[in-house]
């Protein structure tokens, strides 16, 4: 397997700032060559990025299904042929197997491992599914001056589990997942029609307020990402987060899974404002 993110140390190693300003061709270039394994909010400006879900073929059209009945939280934007671990759709050279800066590996439904790369372990049976990401609207809340503070302090979004039933499909079953940004109030209404322009990045907030509403009983305590800090008066707003499906397969219990590991995404040429990036309904 590909070595450990948190282990991995390398003379050649680049930093988020050196990728900030290169294209998205580049900065996949540099991460396939091991040199940069960190999270990803913030590069490839203007361009999607995106969740990945790799799973076995046996499983692809339960989770295409899974896709298609809960498009907030899952937007589909690609996949693969079975064993097929090329995107061509999602621009020049695009490979699932080491365009991502980490990857979750699930077997059983349980973490296993965690790599930055899968040449040693994919196989001809595995299907890659891409989905939108909201880092793709976080670009253009930013371009309004509404700041989101986990990309000024360079860190993961805070995401967590709620007691929103998703539609299930097959063995896929599981609460939604949101992500959640501290916003002023005076910029909610402004943040909510810009994100309706992002159906292929999770579109509209899901909830906005109490998060005790939609079962988060501690909000400093995030299920996935980093805490985040709030300023005097500001209000917690909360998107469908790509993470979802990490939480389905607990209940499909798959004898293996493969996501991004929460933060490290995709990035793709394909513009973040175009919902033209969405699959077509099958």
């Amino acid at each position: 397997m590909g070595q450990s993110p948190e282990t991995s140390e390398r003379k050649d190693a680049v930093s988020y700032r050196q990728l900030s300003s290169l294209s998205p061709y580049d900065v996949r270039q540099h991460i396939r060559k091991g040199r940069y394994s960190g999270q990803t909010a913030g590069l490839g400006a203007g361009h999607l990025q995106g969740n990945i879900a790799i799973v076995p073929a046996s499983h692809a059209e339960d989770f295409e299904t899974f896709c298609r009945n809960n498009p907030k939280p899952c937007p589909l934007v690609g996949m693969t042929e079975t064993g097929d671990p090329i995107l061509r759709r999602l621009g020049r050279d695009v490979d699932i197997r080491t365009d991502v800066p980490a990857y979750n590996i699930y077997r059983g439904g349980v973490l296993d491992a965690r790599v930055t790369s899968l040449l040693d372990i994919w196989t001809d049976d595995l299907v890659a599914f891409v989905l939108g990401c909201s880092f793709s609207f976080e670009e253009a809340l930013i371009h309004e001056g509404i700041s989101l503070r986990h990309i000024d302090e360079n860190k993961t979004v805070s995401m967590y589990r709620t007691t929103i039933p998703t539609v299930a499909a097959g063995p896929f079953v599981g609460p939604l997942v949101v992500s959640m940004r501290p916003l002023d109030p005076n910029d909610i209404d402004r943040a909510v029609e810009i994100t309706r322009e992002f159906p292929q990045a999770h579109g509209t907030p899901v909830h906005i307020g109490d998060p005790s509403a939609i079962g988060i009983r501690d909000i400093a305590t995030p299920d996935w990402g980093d805490a985040t800090r709030f300023e005097d008066g500001e209000v917690p707003v909360f998107w469908a987060c790509g993470v979802t499906p990490q939480a389905a397969i607990e209940a499909a219990e798959l004898p293996v899974f493969i996501s991004h590991a929460p933060g490290h995404m995709l990035v793709t040429d394909l513009a973040s404002d175009d919902p033209a990036c969405l699959l077509p309904s099958t």
